[in-house]
């Protein structure tokens, strides 16, 4: 259960800013071509976190090392809530996510923890918290600064991390360091590995692609929401937090289902998903219920490929899953990233058919990746 909380109110700080775009566009008085540039280095500074600090989990104490982020990541936090112009927000963004990849450390103590035949389920389990963080974060997120302003989630987050920090300080057990040598060897043999398994390559590139339907779709929600036909708030954009959630609940069946059938059924049945759930918003444009229920499949799309993966790399080395982890979550946050930005540009020239092309196109290459016995 801890586990479970900790990824989850770690990874949450990387998305608290997505459901708040319009009011802190509306604060610091934003061009709508800078305004997605807070999301977009959030994503940036997560995908760098998780390459450069999540694979010293195999050479020091997980334990420490999650007390040392997330300290950390609070001061970002606190940086953030006393901002004084959206520059600073930025920089205050790309530190956040730096620092909340903390909450990816979570996963390879629970492959270590969990014996053999039930490390798909144990993960997915550790995965349904992640997922249930990021999507409940935007909940949270719009709520908090919808009543007490923006910045008020930012000081509700800080506290939450220091209840975190405490409790894994408190209760964590001890775990042996998986590898011994120098930083250098130990960013080195990310190298190696990309280039020894195929199987790592393949995971990056699919799940990269559907990270980019999630960026394009929640980095621009809050803002699709408050333009017309809408005319939503940052309370409504969140509460969308609530539906996509609902696939998250999902992820212990779709671990037991890659334990006993291997994972490529259900990252195919993914790929699916997302490109359905992206096709039916974009006929039903316009409907809130069609937006709500879209934002469940294709989360749950992209939540049953995450755990299968996650699934796939924790088994090729098991004296190297903090880096193996940390590869897979880097191509995927990169994809959320790229995404982000592509939603928004789709926004200003296209609208929401925009959006919507982008989840169906790189849905499809996802799945193009994963047909056939690979």
């Amino acid at each position: 259960m801890l586990l479970a909380i900790g990824t989850g109110i770690g990874v949450a700080n990387v998305y608290y800013i997505q459901p708040i775009l319009s009011l802190v566009q509306r604060d610091f008085d934003v061009p709508p071509q800078l305004i997605g540039w807070a999301p977009t280095l959030t994503q940036i500074g997560y995908a760098l976190g998780i390459l450069l600090l999540a694979p010293l989990g195999d050479m020091l104490s997980r334990r420490s090392l999650i007390v040392c982020k997330g300290l950390l990541l609070v001061l970002a936090l606190v940086a953030a809530a006393l901002s004084p112009n959206y520059a600073a927000l930025i920089l205050t963004s790309a530190a956040i996510g730096l620092f909340s990849s903390v909450g990816q450390d979570f996963i390879p103590v629970a492959a270590q923890l969990a014996p053999d035949a039930h490390r798909g389920r144990i993960v997915g389990t550790v995965t349904t918290g992640l997922l249930t963080g990021v999507l409940l974060s935007r909940t949270l997120g719009g709520l908090v600064a919808q009543q007490f302003g923006w910045r008020a989630i930012y000081a509700v987050a800080a506290a939450l991390e220091s209840l975190v920090v405490l409790a894994v300080w408190r209760l964590l057990p001890p775990l042996p360091v998986s590898a011994a040598g120098r930083y250098s060897q130990l960013m080195a043999s990310l190298v190696k590995l990309w280039r020894q398994h195929a199987a790592l390559r393949r995971a990056v590139y699919t799940q990269g692609f559907l990270a980019m339907s999630l960026g394009a779709f929640w980095s621009t929600l809050a803002l699709v929401l408050a333009a017309p036909p809408y005319h939503q708030g940052s309370g409504v954009a969140g509460a969308y937090g609530v539906a996509g959630a609902a696939g998250a609940l999902a992820a212990p069946l779709f671990g037991r289902f890659a334990d006993r059938t291997g994972p490529l059924p259900a990252i195919r049945l993914g790929c699916l998903l997302v490109i359905g759930s992206f096709v039916g918003m974009w006929i039903f444009s316009g409907s809130l219920i069609a937006l709500a229920i879209g934002a469940v499949l294709f989360d749950l799309g992209v939540m049953a490929a995450l755990v299968s993966h996650q699934t796939i790399v924790n088994t090729i080395d098991p004296i190297a899953r903090s880096r193996l982890n940390g590869v897979l979550i880097t191509g995927a946050m990169f994809g959320v990233a790229v995404g982000a930005e592509a939603g928004n540009v789709e926004l200003i020239y296209a609208g929401w058919p925009g959006i919507c092309a982008v989840g169906v196109i790189v849905g499809g290459l996802a799945l193009l990746l994963r047909l056939g016995n690979r």
